[in-house]
């Protein structure tokens, strides 16, 4: 009996689209004029996420040159959303950190695009869906978990 079941590479190729076009629904949702463009929020995200690091850690994360980050840190220190603070161990470097303020802004930020999603999901999806949905969530994080435990090769990019 032949299988109709997907195989891998047509699943990470729709996955792949339907994320990419779903993150990038989002995040131009939070980027308005008035409020930071989608590659501060990246580094903010890091900085919520990950905690106090070094901008050259950030950097790492972000996967750009240090050099590239440079002005937007200093955007970001400018408007109140990050400070710095001596390395603890490393005299030549500085911790980056958000400031209260921009925590309580990216806070904002994410509830109100949470809100844009579930306000979404409740006018497209039936309970059976909402469901799923959840389940599909579960196979993400395992497989976000999968790829973050594997070392980076060059056809992974």
């Amino acid at each position: 009996m032949a299988s109709t079941s997907p195989n891998p590479a047509q699943c990470a190729s729709r996955l792949r689209n339907s994320v990419a076009e779903l993150a990038r629904q989002l995040r131009s949702g939070s980027a308005t004029p008035e409020g930071p463009s989608i590659a501060k929020l990246s580094v903010l995200g890091q900085l919520y996420r990950r905690g106090p690091c070094s901008p050259t850690t950030l950097a790492a994360h972000e996967r750009v040159k240090l050099q590239s980050l440079t002005r937007l840190l200093a955007e970001l220190e400018a408007e109140g959303w990050i400070e710095r603070a001596p390395h603890p161990t490393d005299g030549r470097q500085w911790m980056l950190s958000l400031t209260a303020d921009g925590t309580r802004r990216l806070k904002a930020l994410m509830r109100s695009r949470e809100a844009a999603l579930a306000d979404a999901i409740g006018a497209t999806l039936d309970a059976d869906q909402r469901v799923l949905l959840l389940q599909a969530c579960e196979l993400l994080d395992g497989l976000t978990a999968a790829l973050g435990s594997r070392a980076p090769t060059a056809s992974s990019s």
